[in-house]
């Protein structure tokens, strides 16, 4: 299989449901498809020291960060029967109760989507070099640590 070039998949701020429905409506074409799965990484309100975190606002060195998206896909695709792959990440601030991460992944079958998702997103947290600077309500932060 061909080595696809790196694609940009960082959009500005939160991820909407628009863009997450029209994603998901596109694919109605592509009969194929037996099975889609998709994950949504939102930002939580958590409490940290008597602090509410009210955003996450992310950073990134995007070139190696594309390169590191595109190497999970490509090691996604070789290991999972799937259709296709689609994975979109946030930049700058979101607010908690916001989308930041959106992966979705289509197979002819749902066992497939299901094992593919999880690989997907564990390799995300793991590898990729996105930071989140949690904001609290008085403006203070502190960098988030992946858990």
């Amino acid at each position: 299989m061909e080595k696809k070039k790196p694609k940009n998949v960082f959009v500005q701020g939160a991820i909407s449901s628009e863009f997450i429905g029209t994603s998901i409506a596109k694919h109605q074409t592509k009969t194929s498809i037996g099975a889609h799965n998709i994950f949504l990484g939102q930002v939580r309100a958590d409490e940290i020291d008597g602090k509410t975190v009210t955003a996450i606002d992310y950073t990134t060195y995007e070139e190696m960060a594309n390169q590191k998206f595109n190497d999970i896909r490509e090691a996604t695709f070789e290991k999972f029967d799937l259709t296709c792959m689609h994975i979109y990440h946030s930049l700058g601030t979101v607010n908690a109760g916001e989308i930041c991460l959106f992966v979705f992944v289509s197979s002819p079958r749902r066992k497939v989507v299901f094992k593919a998702l999880e690989y997907v997103v564990e390799a995300i947290k793991a590898d990729v070099p996105v930071f989140g600077k949690e904001i609290f309500e008085d403006q203070t932060h502190q960098w988030k640590q992946n858990s």
